[in-house]
């Protein structure tokens, strides 16, 4: 199936033969379903703290952090025009033709675009959009009134104006001050203030971007760093990354073929988010804060996420500490029996690692060597919310090829929902995932783990699409907080429902989590 000048397209991409040879075969076999067991719920695989004992976990943060390399890390390359569906559908059935107020419809829905123009004025935007009309001879209160919603839209979603449609969301204006808009992206350099700042005394924040995009992120930290640093009294270390072309993935026909174009040459297409382990791998810092672009809070609101970030973070430092101790012990191979029970009782009760009934039947040595094994691994702390309807993945104790149990954020696409009983086991399930992780991928020797080696591969995901009008089969790699994690010692800890304030279509920011005090 392939050619000379294929080969050397992939070596040129950096990817082996071997790697796209074995994406090709997973076309063929497609991808197992996850085997759900049951439900991560509190008690069983899901820790719950009460207010005091969150305080300490993140008094503990507090006194502790100055003793680690610490950066937050937040995707933020994916396009925004999602969040603009509607509107971008209704500027495509408005091309042409005159306006007029009935071309709204009927639909006055929260997420509509009736609902957008009658509310244009509480977004944190609409001041650099009046502006922009105003520079083009257009007054956005004549054109409301006239009903000319053809032409704010233009000049909102366009290049010729704000060009929201075409940025992504960590650049759009999320939430009003007195002192005027702030992005998403500056809103985690707040944030990033409380709790991404190490021993070096430097705020850290790293973020994956489109190679298009990264001038306009850097253009903007230029122009906000200054303040931001005299505000809050730090020193902003910000960095970026693209995804790696290496980690493509080739595209195939519906026949299982290599998808050519036009010119013959094979067409690779971005791997999904499972990608960035890449990125994450290169960090090389001792704990990771993990926090998508779009769940982010006015300052008003930003306590709550702060405490329960440094709870989750300290909780972390205590555990993995606990860790590198008793893995010293092992490291050193002479262990009493009530020594080998502690070690035990730690990793189940609290890290929720199940242990192999056969684990009674081992001699001395194969369970020093057990639980050697089990705790030398990255660690992540992972916040749930309680299920209030929200999509999203969710936390489960998973079965292996080995009928091992271990614990795993699962993606609905990953489940054989014509299952009734893993359909019935995702109905009892009580907490979602809202990405809110925090990471140790330190050993206990201090060297930084190699997390290409804590990839389960066979968690991708393969996807129908279309190029040039033909339909084609797209290949994603495990999910980053998914497959990709999946050998790593995973804590699930609840967190309230007020730390995911998600921004998933652009009236979402009409909610008052997004809009200032009293509005």
């Amino acid at each position: 199936m392939l050619t000379e000048k294929d080969i050397q397209a992939i070596e040129k991409k950096g990817r082996s033969l071997r790697d796209v040879e074995n994406q090709l075969k997973h076309f063929k076999t497609g991808f197992p379903f996850i085997r759900l067991a049951k439900p991560a719920t509190v008690g069983d695989g899901m820790h719950e703290f009460n207010d005091s004992e969150i305080a300490l976990h993140a008094k503990y943060f507090d006194t502790h952090h100055n003793d680690y390399d610490i950066v937050k890390f937040v995707p933020a390359s994916g396009a925004a025009s999602r969040m603009f569906k509607n509107l971008l559908k209704l500027q495509e059935e408005m091309s042409g033709k005159p306006f007029d107020r009935t071309m709204l419809g009927s639909d006055k829905d929260f997420d509509s675009p009736a609902y957008f123009f009658s509310h244009i004025r509480h977004f944190a935007f609409f001041e650099e959009l009046k502006s922009v009309l105003n520079e083009n001879g257009y007054d956005l209160g004549q054109l409301t009134s006239e009903n000319q919603y053809n032409i704010i839209l233009d000049y909102f979603l366009s290049s010729r104006g704000l060009n929201y449609a075409n940025l992504p969301k960590g650049l759009l204006s999320f939430h009003d001050y007195p002192d005027g808009p702030r992005t998403a992206f500056e809103e985690h350099l707040v944030e990033g203030v409380q709790y991404s700042t190490g021993k070096d005394g430097v705020t850290s924040i790293h973020l994956t971007v489109s190679p298009e995009h990264q001038s306009k992120f850097e253009a903007l930290l230029s122009s906000r760093r200054s303040a931001f640093e005299q505000k809050f009294g730090v020193v902003l270390s910000v960095s970026f990354s693209q995804q790696k072309p290496s980690t493509d993935t080739i595209a195939v026909d519906m026949n299982n073929e290599p998808f050519r174009e036009t010119g013959g040459s094979l067409l690779f297409r971005p791997g999904g988010h499972g990608a960035l382990i890449e990125n994450l791998n290169d960090l090389k810092k001792e704990i990771i804060f993990i926090k998508n672009i779009d769940n982010v809070v006015p300052d008003r609101l930003k306590e709550k996420t702060f405490v329960y970030k440094k709870a989750i973070g300290g909780l972390l430092m205590q555990l993995q500490e606990r860790s590198f101790q008793y893995l010293e012990m092992l490291n050193e191979g002479n262990l009493s029996e009530h020594e080998i029970v502690e070690i035990r009782e730690f990793a189940e009760g609290e890290l929720n690692i199940p242990f192999t009934s056969a684990f009674e039947t081992y001699d001395q040595m194969e369970k020093i060597d057990y639980l050697f094994n089990f705790l030398n691994r990255p660690m992540r702390i992972c916040g749930m919310v309680r299920n209030e309807g929200e999509p999203g993945g969710g936390p489960f104790w998973v079965l292996d090829s080995n009928e091992e149990l271990s614990l795993q954020i699962v993606e609905s696409s990953q489940i054989d929902m014509d299952d009734p009983g893993q359909k019935e086991i995702v109905n009892r399930s009580t907490h979602f995932n809202p990405v809110d992780l925090v990471c140790g991928i330190f050993d206990f020797k201090g060297e930084p783990f190699d997390l290409h080696q804590f990839v389960d591969p066979e968690t991708g995901f393969i996807s129908v699409k279309s190029k040039d009008g033909r339909e084609l089969k797209a290949q994603e790699l495990p999910g980053l907080w998914n497959g990709a994690m999946a050998d790593w010692i995973t804590v699930f800890v609840e967190v309230p429902l007020i730390t995911f304030n998600p921004v998933k279509t652009i009236n979402d920011l009409l909610r008052k989590q997004h809009q200032p005090e009293g509005q």
